[in-house]
């Protein structure tokens, strides 16, 4: 019985914003990698009927919670197989900053989803479990899947993708940026055009969200400003986390030295295999 399962951050080392959508959702176009860092998921089921989550999240409320809701979504399309006290206690060692872009949350919901699928012995394919995550989120997808992709869509169109595995410096200056936040932006990019997987991998990696939050969160530009004179370096995602690649992890640390007092850094290398998919595959557990 697996009792601990990794829950991996992700970077985007591009994303473009297509067009808005009349769904309210953004298309966009975006390289997931996955790094070998992240949280920590201790699960222990149980015969209670309930969903406990051990830790706390201030900002957060509990009926808000990814994780809690994976669950309860997940104990509700089971019913039919699920005894009615089917229950668990899950406890996060928790890394990854709320609100930084390294993909916390949605990673949790998908590492909840696979595990409880093996735990409560529901047995859903990793194809069902990542149509039932979309109910949750347009990039929870990706981390069921675990494979470092190329994302389009609202970010459900996803094709695998083998890219170098460098080593990053991920600085994060202590600031919370929501997704909802930026994309609230009236100036915000919505309109690059549309480019094949072939056009963009031949052209400078940038993210449309960048300047937006740049312009309107002092720190993180002072950041960007900063590690540009020793690594190529960008935000990741939405939130506000800025990250440095590099070829070893010597200069990687090196840099992270560098950093600013009110800034938190540390190294990790980008991997295009998940450590979740990593747990599924050692223990023959990948259903597709």
């Amino acid at each position: 019985m697996i009792d601990i399962w990794p829950s991996p951050a992700k970077l985007n080392l591009f994303l473009y914003i297509n067009n808005r959508r009349s769904d309210g959702y953004h298309n966009v176009q975006t390289i997931f990698q996955f790094l070998d860092y992240g949280d920590l998921l201790q699960i222990k089921i149980n015969n209670s009927g309930n969903i406990e989550l051990t830790t706390q999240f201030n900002d957060i409320p509990k009926e808000n919670n990814l994780i809690i809701k994976a669950a309860n979504l997940l104990k509700k399309t089971a019913k039919n197989i699920l005894p009615l006290n089917a229950g668990a206690i899950i406890h996060i060692n928790k890394k990854l900053p709320i609100g930084s872009g390294l993909g916390g949350g949605s990673s949790n919901a998908a590492t909840i989803l696979v595990a409880l699928n093996y735990l409560w012995k529901i047995r859903l394919t990793i194809n069902e479990l990542a149509k039932l995550s979309l109910q949750l989120g347009a990039d929870i997808p990706i981390f069921i899947y675990g494979l470092a992709s190329f994302a389009q869509g609202k970010g459900e169109k996803i094709i695998p993708i083998n890219f170098k595995e460098k080593w990053y410096l991920i600085t994060y200056p202590n600031i919370k940026i929501s997704t909802k936040e930026v994309f609230n932006y009236s100036n915000l990019t919505r309109n690059t055009k549309h480019r094949s997987l072939h056009t963009l991998l031949n052209l400078p990696f940038t993210n449309d969200c960048e300047n937006i939050v740049r312009s309107n969160f002092n720190k993180v530009d002072e950041i960007i400003n900063l590690l540009m004179k020793y690594a190529p370096t960008r935000l990741t995602g939405t939130g506000s986390c800025v990250f440095s690649e590099f070829d070893n992890k010597k200069n990687a640390y090196d840099t992270l030295n560098l950093l600013p007092k009110y800034a938190t850094g540390f190294i990790a290398k980008g991997i295009n295999i998940s450590p979740l998919r990593q747990v599924l595959l050692m223990n023959n557990l990948l259903r597709n």
